[in-house]
């Protein structure tokens, strides 16, 4: 009988596949294993992952991988010593290491040919380089010089992110923070010992605060850029915030226009008090040598426009016509208050003053004056010791200044008017007390200590 029917045989056997080439992947950082393994299996490779240095070694030795890649910096072995490692073994002359890391140091290279690396990628690392540099292995081609292996390519120019301080919102720069009278030397030196001056600006559009013995760096710089407007707010004309204005360059330079401005209230004028202080038994000019266009004008509306910027004030508790400001930029508020006692006479903890509304009834104004700033730079003068011994001097205790920043919302708060009897570590235990009492009240602010030359991009 014939045979059965059914399907031919095969005239030979078939092909067996071709062999992939085996890599093995060490970093302990998952998300590049997983990385350089995908991309390396689809171009035909067959991968293998170690998670650190020892466990690249073990592998090695049970895989016996044709090609690996090692990360440097790895925890247990480094990079460097599996490298070491693997090229001093039995199949190090036929197995390729192709070094990677975040650092493109040219020592690290340098280090790695001279122990025998094949190549060497810096993360994060590009597709086509990798592709290429392990092809270039498997197609037995000559390792890279120790000065040539494979350099970070540039983005292109359209690329490359050069990022600039944005001023266009506006920014404001403290030139002095020193409360009383102005002190020098050593231990003051990272607060610095000028007394107030703020500087505001937005654009061309600039506005001064006080003029403490800050403004006469304030001025110098202000002298360098050339004639224009300025807009001089003086809080009050206590010594401190009036002293610096005879060293002002900008006064004595034709073109430039200075408005000055003050409450009402004093014994004086505003112009007889700054005029006051050039008389010739105090200082050898007088106001004739100011050749800047100057003006003198009551703060009798709130609030005063200057370009884009517009000036709030209100009264502060403090002896004189004193008063604070608040800075309007674009919806961005910046509050300022020097010289203010607030709770006078108030010894007791801020938790209880916080629900006390008899006693917070007489400070309703100045609340609602700063509540809702996004940045508040005020004083807290005096310790609460210091402060048993100089109620009424109109000037703010620690814990009573945090009850106005707790009552106010305020999240950014600069202490300022520092006093002259405290040195830089004085002002270092304040602020962190300051922080301390905040936390007491549950109210999270970011507190830091203004110093001469802080400065804001708002």
């Amino acid at each position: 009988m014939p045979p059965p029917s059914g399907p031919a045989l095969p005239a030979s056997s078939p092909t067996p596949p071709t062999p992939r080439h085996r890599v093995l992947i060490a970093d302990d950082a998952e998300e590049t294993t997983l990385l350089l393994s995908r991309l390396l299996t689809k171009a035909g490779y067959e991968c293998f992952t170690a998670a650190d240095g020892a466990d690249c070694l073990q592998k090695f030795d049970r895989l016996g991988p044709e090609l690996v890649i090692v990360d440097i910096m790895m925890p247990g072995v480094h990079g460097m010593d599996v490298l070491r490692q693997i090229k001093a073994g039995p199949r190090g002359g036929k197995t390729g290491i192709i070094m990677i890391s975040a650092r493109a140091f040219e020592p690290d290279k340098e280090r790695a040919t001279a122990l025998g690396a094949f190549g060497y990628l810096v993360k994060p690392i590009q597709r086509v380089q990798l592709l290429a540099l392990v092809a270039a292995f498997f197609a037995g081609e000559v390792r890279p010089a120790p000065g040539s292996i494979e350099p970070t390519a540039l983005p292109a120019a359209d690329e490359i992110y050069m990022p600039e301080l944005d001023s266009s919102r506006g920014v404001f720069r403290l030139y002095g923070t020193r409360g009383s009278i102005p002190v020098p030397g050593a231990a003051v030196a990272r607060y610095g010992g000028n007394t107030s001056c703020l500087e505001v600006r937005h654009g061309t559009d600039v506005v001064i605060i006080d003029a403490g013995t800050g403004i006469r760096e304030c001025g110098i710089d202000l002298a360098r850029q050339g004639p224009r407007p300025l807009h001089l707010f003086v809080g009050h004309t206590h010594w401190d915030h009036i002293q610096g204005f005879p060293f002002f360059a900008p006064a004595y330079i034709p073109g430039f226009e200075l408005s000055v401005y003050g409450a009402s209230g004093f014994r004086k004028d505003l112009k007889s008090i700054f005029q006051g202080q050039l008389d010739y038994d105090y200082f050898p000019v007088d106001m004739r040598d100011m050749r800047a266009a100057m003006t003198f004008a009551t703060l009798d509306a709130s609030p005063v426009r200057i370009g884009n910027i517009n000036v709030h004030w209100e009264w502060a508790i403090h002896p004189g016509a004193t008063v604070c400001f608040k800075i309007e930029i674009g919806g961005i508020k910046i509050g300022y208050v020097t010289d203010n006692e607030f709770l006078r006479g108030y010894l007791g903890h801020p938790a209880k003053a916080l629900a006390a509304t008899d006693m917070l009834s007489p400070y309703r104004a100045i609340i609602d004056f700063f509540t809702g700033v996004d940045v508040l730079i005020a004083e807290a003068q005096y310790t609460n010791e210091e402060y048993l011994k100089k109620i009424g001097w109109g000037h703010t205790s620690i814990s009573n200044a945090c009850v106005l920043a707790a009552l106010t919302g305020v999240r950014k708060w600069i202490v300022t008017h520092h006093d002259p009897i405290h040195d830089d570590a004085a002002v270092d235990r304040k602020i962190a007390l300051i922080r301390q009492v905040l936390r007491e009240i549950g109210h999270e602010a970011e507190v830091s200590a203004g110093y001469d030359g802080m400065t804001l991009y708002l």
